[in-house]
């Protein structure tokens, strides 16, 4: 393999300049496929660029609750919600301290009314009589709003009524069962 020559033999055959054959066999696959299915393609594009769009809205959507607020919009906003918190907290501390002096003044009451009780049972008098007359004006009118006058009603049935006697026209009535043994075998 010392000095070899490799020489071109011309056989006759013209050479032609080579083409990049690849560009023109990739135009002509591609001219036969958009006459072919150009119109599937052209909806297939647009319906995948609409769909796109689609997802972008959504992801634009889902992202958009983190948008930097104002600063000032919201510090006016803490104040305020801190304000009505405020607010709340003394109507309702208010309520408290009247609900505590009533409850001071129900439990003084039944102290004097204990004490009253107490003083009454060492005279020897009876202490039930005496709670009657220390209701409070509320508790009496209360009691005496409760209790209707009894109204003078016709009776549905008479006095001697009894429905197991038979009696009253109806046309089912109790019989007592047969003594003695059932008939069974």
């Amino acid at each position: 393999m010392d000095d070899v020559e490799i020489t071109d033999v011309d056989d006759g055959v013209e050479k032609v300049p080579l083409k990049n054959q690849d560009l023109s066999s990739l135009s002509q696959m591609a001219s036969e496929l958009l006459s072919q299915y150009g119109w599937y393609l052209l909806v297939l594009t647009v319906l995948l660029y609409l769909l796109i769009q689609h997802l972008n809205k959504r992801r634009s959507q889902s992202s958009s609750p983190l948008i930097v607020q104002d600063a000032v919009l919201v510090a006016r906003r803490q104040e305020a919600m801190e304000a009505a918190r405020r607010r709340m907290q003394e109507e309702l501390d208010a309520k408290a301290a009247i609900f505590r002096e009533k409850q001071k003044e129900q439990e003084e009451e039944k102290r004097k009314q204990k004490i009253e009780i107490w003083e009454s049972m060492q005279q020897g008098k009876s202490y039930k009589g005496s709670t009657k007359l220390s209701q409070t004006p509320e508790e009496a009118s209360s009691s005496t709003t409760v209790l209707k006058p009894k109204t003078n009603k016709k009776p549905l049935r008479s006095a001697d009524y009894n429905p197991l006697s038979g009696e009253g026209g109806s046309s089912c009535s109790w019989r007592p069962g047969r003594r003695g043994p059932s008939a069974g075998g």
